[in-house]
């Protein structure tokens, strides 16, 4: 699936012509507007357990379908500090940020905006998840008995938790 592409400009409203590469610019003012992808930060995070927590989607893309806590990247923030935040509002926890899974680029469901999405390994700190509004349902899965990937949100998601089961423990 291609990028969605902008139609007008952010700056004066004008018709941006079609993309040429990633860059669209606007016939009226000149100025550029870039279709690069929005930063997200998500967790497989952990329990004392070993066991992965994962968020069944309560909205959509992708309505009812597992995926791990996270989302976009607000201005400012370092990618590790999106993915504490996130883990605040989606489930109430505090947790500690570790190694970097990965990243991985992918849309953002039917509309085809472009992300690239970092994936780190965390450990719950503090707190006993609970689902915000976005979110449905919270369950801890033992890594081997993960949702199959027609039950994954996203192809990033697959991607991320078939990169971390190999890392070494």
């Amino acid at each position: 699936m291609e990028p969605r592409s902008f139609r007008f400009c952010p700056w004066c409203s004008g018709p941006l012509a079609p993309p040429v590469g990633e860059r669209q610019d606007c016939a009226a003012c000149g100025e550029p507007s870039y279709l690069n992808p929005k930063p997200t930060a998500s967790a497989v995070l952990l329990d004392a357990a070993g066991r992965v927590l994962l968020g069944r989607r309560g909205i959509e893309p992708y309505f009812g379908f597992w995926d791990t806590p996270g989302g976009f990247v607000q201005p400012g923030e370092s990618l590790e500090q999106a993915v504490q935040r996130e883990l605040r509002e989606e489930a109430g926890v505090e947790i500690a940020v570790g190694r970097l899974i990965g990243t991985f680029p992918d849309m953002y469901g039917d509309t085809g905006e472009a992300t690239i999405n970092a994936f780190f390994e965390c450990r719950l700190v503090s707190g006993d998840p609970r689902p915000d509004d976005d979110v449905s349902e919270l369950a801890w899965f033992e890594p081997e008995a993960l949702p199959p990937a027609e039950e994954l949100a996203f192809d990033c998601v697959r991607a991320a938790l078939a990169a971390w089961l190999v890392l070494p423990r």
